[in-house]
């Protein structure tokens, strides 16, 4: 077996059952297996992969065991050559590991660590924690006073975000985000897995420079692109700040043992940080959508949208492989573009959200053969559902 995609989800179920479409997309011209683990959610996940996945496999576990140990138990389940870390707030393409397991990264390269992609949120933005350096003392001081936004083309400043490759360049970086990891199985069992000592968010850090320490090389591959709606997993609030601070100190504690400077400085910043990361997860608000446009070619599915939503949308369609927006739709006002992903299919809707990310627009996808919608405007809202 080539692949085996490992899901760890917590509380997410609509994600969850879209981005599990999207690898059922992505897999099948591979051998290649979905393993969902659930950390013992209080909503209708399991129910409903259940109902609707019955072929995959699904491990429940009795508690919620954190990150670490969640994606160790299924990796141990796990048959593929190449593993596939997966958050499931998360869409792939339909091309996405085809792309990665044929590219010379991964078979020319005996060095090969971790390979990540370029993520991008909701609206289309890319999201620079898609590669980073190493978070050393000195790394982590230009992050926190925010150097690296004002020298981006000095390698003195800007390691934190790996800005000595663009978001369209792949290359070697040190340290990748665990929305999205690939890497043999060997390796990820040669490493122990996660950490099981860390409860979640230096778990992905930490993984990445023990690869470093063997020796090994970790990759940004920017030919493919996965969103990341990232708020959804974790509400930003004040058990997330206290758990963000045990993260950091874990991190630091255990690869930087010794250094005075350093255990100073990172109780400030630590501080820091978790205040930033606090206040980014206050959403501002929303922009109310003045417009409401449908990419389908299914009239009664905008027919049903109308009922619903108690909204006039106009429907349109691809030309020539392009979706065509008539001039009816002003480009001034307020936009919720609502994506038939049934029509479209996943990478041509991430293609449209990419295009037009920044403008006026918001957008939705309607996973195949689903009954509800859904996105995000923020990549610190925790988005919205809406059932049809």
């Amino acid at each position: 077996m080539q692949l085996s995609v490992i899901i760890l989800n917590y509380n997410v179920r609509y994600f969850l059952e879209q981005c599990v479409l999207s690898v059922e997309k992505a897999i099948q011209h591979l051998e290649a297996e979905i393993i969902v683990v659930d950390n013992h959610s209080s909503d209708d996940s399991c129910a409903m992969m259940r109902a609707r996945f019955p072929h995959i496999k699904l491990i429940e576990n009795k508690e919620n065991v954190g990150f670490p140990k969640g994606n160790n138990i299924a990796v141990k389940e796990a048959q593929g050559e190449y593993i596939c870390i997966l958050n499931p707030d998360t869409v792939v393409a339909e091309d996405t590991f085809e792309k990665i397991l044929n590219s010379q990264l991964v078979t020319r390269n005996s060095q090969l660590g971790i390979l990540g992609c370029k993520l991008i949120d909701g609206t289309g933005n890319f999201l620079p924690e898609s590669k980073r350096g190493v978070p050393t003392p000195w790394v982590a001081f230009t992050k926190i006073f925010g150097l690296y936004k004002f020298f981006p083309n000095s390698t003195l400043f800007n390691q934190y975000y790996a800005q000595h490759l663009s978001e369209h360049q792949s290359g070697e970086v040190d340290i990748l985000v665990g929305a999205f990891m690939v890497m043999k199985r060997e390796l990820y069992l040669e490493l122990g897995g996660f950490d099981e000592d860390c409860f979640m968010y230096a778990d992905d850090i930490d993984l990445s420079y023990r690869a470093l320490l063997l020796g090994k090389k970790n990759y940004y591959f920017a030919e493919t692109s996965v969103i990341h709606y990232k708020g959804e997993s974790t509400v930003k609030d004040g058990t997330y700040m206290r758990r963000f601070q045990e993260a950091m100190q874990f991190f630091y504690q255990k690869h930087y043992q010794g250094s005075f400077f350093f255990s100073m400085f990172m109780r400030i910043g630590i501080v820091f940080f978790a205040l930033v990361k606090m206040f980014q997860g206050k959403v501002s608000p929303k922009p109310v959508p003045e417009q409401y446009l449908l990419v389908s070619d299914n009239e009664a599915l905008r027919e049903k949208l109308t009922a619903v939503l108690q909204k006039s949308l106009e429907r349109t369609t691809m030309e020539n492989g392009k979706i065509v927006i008539s001039q009816t739709i002003s480009k001034n006002k307020p936009t919720e573009a609502i994506l038939d992903v049934e029509y479209l299919g996943f990478k041509k809707a991430m293609s449209f959200i990419k295009d037009n990310k920044n403008k006026s627009f918001t957008f939705k996808l309607m996973p195949p053969s689903s009954n509800f919608i859904i996105g995000s405007n923020s990549c610190n809202d925790r988005g919205e559902v809406i059932q049809i």
